[in-house]
Parts: C-alpha cells; sequence; structure tokens
C-alpha cells in the first residue's frame, strides 16, 4: 500500500535539534528530522520514547528547550498561531461531544476553521467516506471505526499542510485497519504530509515511505522500512530476536529493547 509514485519533493516540516524537558526529566534529545511534500512519516518508538512530547512540540502545545521547528519556512515557535491552522491533528482518543450529531459536529468543527460548508457539501463528504447514513447519528452511537473516520475527516477539514496522526488505528478491527490506510493513503496522492505513530510495525511498513526509531528521547535510525531492514538485519541484537527472515519488528525490538515499557 506504501506509495510507489514519484518521490516525495520539498519538505514541509523541519525538526531541528529539537529537545523537550519536564523539570529535570529529558522527554526529547536533540531530535531531527524532516518531512517532505506527499510524504507519510512514521515515528515509531516504546512507551515513553519521546513521540508524544515531539508531537506536542510540533502542535505548539509545549515550548521546547531547545531547537528549531518550522512548518512549510514558517518558525512554529514564533508563529504558533499560524502553524496550528496549518495542522490537522487526530488523536487516539477522540474527544468529539458524545451527544452531538455527526452532521452538527461537521458544522462545528467548520466554523472554527473557518471553513464554510453547505449541506451538499456535508452529505458528500459523509458519502465520501462511508457515514452518509450515520449523519443524523450522535457520535456515542458510533462504531470505533466509524469514529476513527470521522475524526481524520476532521482533522482534514481545513486542508492542512501537515496531519499528525497518534496511533490512529488503535483497537480497529482488520477491515476498518485497512479503509484507514486507504484514506491515508489517499491523502498523500493529492499532496498531504503525513507524521505518524504507531505501535504496530506492520501498520508502519504498509503505510509509511520513511520511519525513525525514537527511544529515551534520541532518534537511533532513519529511512525507508527496507533501508532499516537492510541496515541492522545484521546486528547481534536484531538477530537475536529475529525469527527467521528479519522484519522491521525485529529491527524495532532488536534496537529498542525486549523490556516491556509501562
Amino acid at each position: 500500500m506504501r506509495h510507489t509514485g514519484k518521490e516525495p519533493s520539498g519538505v514541509v516540516l523541519e525538526v531541528k535539534g529539537l529537545r523537550v524537558a519536564y523539570d529535570n526529566k529529558i522527554a526529547v534529545d536533540n531530535v531531527t528530522f524532516d518531512i517532505r511534500k506527499s510524504e507519510v512519516f512514521g515515528l515509531l518508538g516504546p512507551n515513553g520514547a519521546g513521540k508524544t512530547s515531539t508531537l506536542s512540540a510540533i502542535e505548539g502545545l509545549v515550548i521546547p528547550k531547545q531547537g528549531k521547528l518550522t512548518l512549510n519556512g514558517v518558525d512554529i515557535g514564533q508563529n504558533t498561531l499560524q502553524a496550528k491552522a496549518n495542522i490537522g491533528v487526530q488523536l487516539q482518543s477522540t474527544s468529539f461531544q458524545a451527544e452531538l450529531t455527526i452532521k452538527e459536529i461537521i458544522r462545528l468543527y467548520a466554523g472554527l476553521y473557518n471553513v464554510n460548508l453547505s449541506d451538499k457539501d456535508i452529505i458528500e463528504s459523509l458519502e465520501l467516506i462511508g457515514l452518509q447514513a450515520e449523519a443524523n447519528k450522535r457520535f456515542k452511537q458510533l462504531s470505533g471505526g466509524q469514529q476513527q473516520r470521522l475524526s481524520l475527516y476532521i482533522a482534514n477539514i481545513h486542508s492542512p499542510l501537515l496531519l499528525l496522526l497518534d496511533e490512529p488505528t488503535a483497537g480497529l478491527d482488520p477491515q476498518s485497519r485497512r479503509q484507514l490506510w486507504n484514506r491515508i493513503d489517499n491523502q498523500r496522492n493529492i499532496g498531504g504530509s503525513i507524521l505518524l505513530t504507531t505501535h504496530s510495525m506492520e501498520e508502519a511498513q504498509a503505510v509509511c515511505d520513511r520511519v525513525a526509531i525514537i527511544d529515551r528521547g534520541k532518534i537511533i535510525t532513519i529511512g525507508t522500512p527496507l533501508e532499516l531492514i537492510k541496515r541492522h538485519r545484521n546486528d547481534p541484537n536484531v538477530r537475536k530476536v529475529a525469527r527467521g527472515k528479519v522484519t522491521l519488528e525485529d529491527v524495532f525490538i532488536g534496537l529498542t529493547g525486549s523490556q516491556i515499557r509501562d
């Protein structure tokens, strides 16, 4: 499912020397990467590795101790509101108002982003994501997959330069997960750039053009899934955990360790 057309060109997000700390605890330590136009970039790491803190800094929710974040040439730290207007966010657990209907939620967020949508526009949009029959249902009545589809639509309602997807398929069944993968592919194919966090190595390999593995606040390695497998397949720690042909999951566990993180 990974994009096989032209290579992405042009940098949409640039992260340089990012350092995030809470009191004396360093959560992100000198992290550097970029995301290109029409690219799905995966940020992979165990619990507590620094993924959420990195996303929070990009969103402008936390102020980094040092480093520079640039979105389409605009300094996020100096132009936080402008940056937020060009970023869409889908969190693992949605927080839409449970009693509102789908149509009411869409109207609410369209208004917040100053997007003009007619009733016809809303119905056509719901048809595209397969939710036209649920237009008047309350959010709490939707299945997990339906909620995630709506969440992704809302995150993209203002056509942002960058989508941040935090474990978007967590808890979904295989059919719903594949549908969401297809929608991620569609976003990329129309020029969207996506930063995705996930604990699923299958997902990372299926939808990401490049991935970075982060652990204890530092980027360990970065490249396409195939490049990372080739680069680390002879690492003793990777070979130790591999069961047959080396996979991206073997690389991930070999580099970050087998210990369960809380």
